[in-house]
């Protein structure tokens, strides 16, 4: 279950500020309609809710309150959100960085669901998906009133409940049912992000208005390509909330010939590439202008490409150290003592950083660097501690063995899980030997892992894309328990990513768009020109490290590095930075639009030399600095320390020795 179901309301400040406010003007009735003198002539407010807030980041401190309004003009029905200025936060989210996420006059004209959330636990909140693909951050109700929102609503358009999902309310869906049985399945891989020029303002909804500052929205992974899939085996594919993330990321290599408006149809296929999606970030005040004149001009001005102020062969003599041959079993043991503890882990972890490990040592150094292994523990210990997480993973595993068929008619999640599990499972990395083969009991193994991990951390459960993550560490522990209790460990840093709000990938995207935005102005400036701020391009070099970039042996390379945590816990954001000031130029020569774009970073997969990235990515890092450091909001994943030891537990030696 996520945090927002199992927050404790007594203690969050927004929530308690909400409940001191006056609900009266929430409700719309019917015989009180009322009329702002904010609204233009003939506009009139039809509903009104306050305390409807946005979670921009796993942090109360950080989430965004606003009023969300219902107006009638004419024939039409809008939405709008509008942020509380002035809101006490002692976050990093400036007032501006808030404003954001104003949504300004959207018509339902142009809105195809809306997505109910009701928790056992915590707030109900709705996500609004438009007919273009895209769809808004949620929309969490602090004092109720997602009912209410929706009966005004269907009292203005044509409003229907999916016949697939109960919770997910059509608009205006005048499709034959075939096309609404499959929009409907769709709509739960929405995900927050946005790439669109704003939608125009509703006549007093200016810039001027109470808080507003502009539209934020986000891409929904939707597709005719589900016609490829069977109904029943589409059923069974995911959990409806959660799996958001792969179904959307492995969709963007199929981009060849196709502009934005017809992106959301690649993101169902095959789990052979490509990301999902994320909210906009833009930080400059006049880009909803500027966007809008964009949109609208039937001819750009070219943009000349300035120098870039960071030149990555200036700063990598500068900065950015030789790589160095990699870690061999002699070297290894130069770091430990007799007892087999590790005597320097900070030596330790920046020599794997310069130069990773060679492939017979990745067993135990991984062990270490995941955190499944303290560096202060004794051989003695950690055999120790192997045979009781080998008891322990076995036990959990019989959990669902023992499962019957019986059983297994009545537990629907747990058939959902696994029929997705098996259909990844098949698919994953077969060109490599240790994978090929049909019946190949590796693939065994990886399905069983994956399988007892949903219910080792049943909240959570099976994302596609795990089944990626896993992969390398199999590949290298070979053993079964080992593999289960290191991902498990991987997946403490990078389980945010996967969660149903997204704040992980949120968080991360709006700190990559901060970084560009330090250390490369001129290609910072060039992706607003062209409505690309969002960063969604790097998304799936994000959830996946980069493994569908990479060959198998670079990825395990970059993940060793990436795990010392080695100058930053967050390289791989400057890897990101690295990659796209590489291709700066070749992007801002050839004018590069978004789909062009697209296209363009999703082939660049296999032709990354990691080598010379990783020495742009250090020489970034160090000349960010602190200012770096500013740009990357406390918790962003990956926030696990690596001196973690929740898996090595003295006291647990005891009980068993």
């Amino acid at each position: 279950m996520h945090e927002a179901e199992l927050h404790d309301l007594s203690d969050d400040a927004d929530y308690a500020a909400a409940q001191q406010q006056e609900s009266t003007s929430t409700i719309r009735c019917d015989s009180e309609k009322r009329r702002s003198s904010n609204e233009p002539e003939g506009a009139e407010i039809v509903y009104s809710k306050d305390n409807v807030t946005i979670h921009p980041t796993q942090f109360a401190s950080e989430r965004i309150s606003g009023r969300l309004k219902l107006i009638k003009q004419s024939s039409s029905l809008f939405l709008t959100w509008i942020p509380y200025k002035g809101q006490s936060t002692n976050a990093r989210l400036s007032e501006k960085d808030m404003n954001l996420y104003t949504i300004r006059a959207v018509p339902f004209a142009d809105v195809r669901s809306i997505r109910r959330h009701t928790p056992t636990l915590g707030w109900q909140y709705i996500i609004v998906v438009l007919s273009s693909g895209l769809a808004f951050p949620p929309l969490y109700f602090y004092n109720g009133g997602v009912r209410e929102f929706l009966a005004t609503v269907k009292q203005h358009v044509f409003l229907m409940r999916s016949a697939e999902d109960a919770n997910i309310f059509l608009v205006n869906n005048f499709q034959n049912p075939l096309q609404q049985t499959l929009s409907s399945l769709e709509l739960p891989r929405a995900v927050s992000i946005a790439c669109v020029p704003s939608t125009p303002d509703l006549g007093g909804e200016s810039a001027s208005h109470e808080n507003g500052e502009r539209n934020d929205v986000a891409i929904l992974d939707e597709s005719p390509s589900t016609l490829r899939y069977d109904r029943r085996e589409r059923q069974k594919v995911h959990d409806p909330a959660r799996d958001i993330s792969i179904q959307v990321l492995e969709k963007f290599s199929l981009v060849t010939k196709f502009a934005r408006e017809t992106t959301s149809q690649l993101l169902w296929e095959t789990q052979n590439n490509a990301p999902s999606l994320f909210e906009r970030i833009n930080f400059n005040q006049s880009i909803l202008d500027s966007s809008q004149k964009l949109h609208n001009d039937a001819a750009e001005v070219p943009i000349p490409v300035p120098s870039d102020p960071f030149e990555l062969n200036n700063l990598s003599l500068a900065w950015g150290k030789p790589r160095q041959p990699p870690l061999g079993l002699e070297e290894w043991a130069t770091f430990l003592d007799s007892e087999g503890r590790v005597v320097d882990s900070d030596a330790l972890r920046k020599r794997i950083f310069y130069g990773g490990v060679e492939h017979k040592v990745r067993k135990k150094v991984w062990k270490i660097l995941l955190g499944y292994e303290a560096y202060d523990s004794t051989y003695a210990e950690r055999e120790s501690q192997r045979s009781i997480k080998r008891t322990e993973y076995g036990i959990i595993k019989n959990q669902w063995q023992s499962i019957s068929p019986e059983q297994e008619k009545r537990f629907t999640k747990f058939r959902q899980r696994k029929g997705l599990i098996e259909k990844d499972v098949v698919r994953t990395d077969r060109s490599i030997s240790f994978y090929s083969e049909d019946g190949n009991p590796n693939l065994n193994l990886l399905h069983d892992i994956l399988l007892t991990y949903s219910f080792y951390n049943f909240d959570l459960g099976y994302c596609q894309g795990m089944n990626d993550l896993l992969s390398p560490i199999l590949f290298v522990m070979e053993d079964e328990s080992e593999s289960f209790w290191c991902f498990a460990t991987l997946m403490e840093r990078l389980g945010p990513n996967f969660n149903r709000d997204q704040n992980g990938m949120h968080s991360q995207l709006f700190a990559l768009s901060k970084l560009v935005e330090l250390l490369d102005g001129p290609l910072h400036n060039y992706f607003k020109q062209k409505d690309c701020l969002n960063y969604f391009i790097c998304f799936r070099w994000i959830l996946l490290q980069f493994k569908r970039e990479l060959e198998f042996e670079k990825t395990m390379l970059l993940w060793e590095v990436l795990w010392t945590h080695h100058l930053s816990e967050h390289l791989h954001l400057y890897v990101c930075v690295a990659i796209l000031k590489r291709y700066r130029g070749k992007i801002m020569e050839e004018q590069m639009e978004f789909d062009t774009l697209l296209k363009f970073i999703n082939e660049l997969s296999g032709q990354i030399d990691i080598d010379a990235i990783l020495r742009d990515a250090e020489a970034l890092c160090s000349c960010a600095g602190e200012n770096g450091v500013a740009c990357i909001p406390p918790g962003t994943p990956p926030s696990l320390s690596l001196d973690n030891d929740i898996f090595f537990n003295p006291e647990l030696e005891d009980k068993v020795l």
